[in-house]
């Protein structure tokens, strides 16, 4: 379907400054959600567009119909579907599909990370100067002078650094050894719920930014190969990790 409309005039509107959302994202979810609800009727759903619904505690799918809309709408073709699923506060399950390339990356808590079956490993690089990063850009520009201070730091640390629009997808990335470390601050939980299980099944580390257990309700991720953890921690520590006022903005925002 996201295929088929992404071929097509694209309907474009705008939830923000610069955070569009497109007509593809709404029926990518109503999709999902309606067959997520037909199968387990009692699970929770927290879906990016506005889904909700469920009356059990335990359950929750958590739903990212179109994870890169701006790609889409401008027909770069760098985008994904993610869906998790929670139990008891705990992700256990994440899938994350690419249209594009039909590569479907699934990691099951316990069992392994995947994609299209074949088994998944971070890498094995040990040197930051070796390592190819990415990050993204938050949606809330009053955050940019933070984010480009920690870009202008590992711009020249690592030897390279990517911006690729689609945190699900990028993060995979990391899982599949592609690139070797992953940062970002600002993500929503549908942005990394599902990727950042199937990294730490595929054997790499996930945090927030200071090294605290990753809570993607928060939306400060470094997910790396484990190797490069420590610097990244360094590294996010020396470019001033975000400002008191942002690390407010945070603690509110999660509350």
């Amino acid at each position: 379907m996201l295929l088929d409309l992404w071929k097509r005039t694209r309907r474009i509107q705008f939830k923000g400054e610069i955070n569009l959302v497109t007509d593809a994202d709404r029926r990518a979810e109503e999709t999902i959600v309606s067959m997520l609800r037909t199968r387990f009727p009692d699970h929770q759903i927290l879906a990016e567009e506005g889904s909700r619904g469920g009356t059990s505690s335990s359950f929750r799918w958590i739903v990212d119909p179109l994870d890169g809309t701006t790609n889409y709408a401008h027909g770069y073709p760098h985008f994904a579907v993610s869906v998790a699923l929670e139990v008891d506060g705990e992700v256990e399950l994440g899938v994350v599909y690419d249209p594009i390339l039909r590569e479907l990356f699934m990691g099951e808590r316990g069992g392994g990370a995947s994609v299209n079956g074949r088994p998944l490993r971070v890498s094995s690089v040990r040197e930051m100067l070796r390592a190819l990063g990415c990050t993204g850009f938050p949606y809330d520009r009053s955050r940019f002078t933070a984010t480009l201070r920690r870009w202008e730091y590992f711009v020249h640390r690592l030897q390279g650094v990517r911006r690729d629009g689609s945190a699900a997808l990028d993060i995979c990335y990391v899982a599949a050894g592609r690139f070797d470390v992953f940062w970002e601050d600002g993500l929503a939980p549908w942005d990394s719920a599902a990727a950042c299980l199937i990294v730490q099944e595929a054997g790499g580390i996930v945090t927030g930014f200071r090294g605290e257990k990753p809570d993607i309700y928060r939306g400060d991720i470094v997910a790396t190969n484990g190797m490069l953890h420590q610097a990244m921690l360094q590294g996010l520590m020396e470019s001033g990790l975000v400002s008191d006022e942002e690390d407010q903005e945070g603690d509110a925002a999660h509350e």
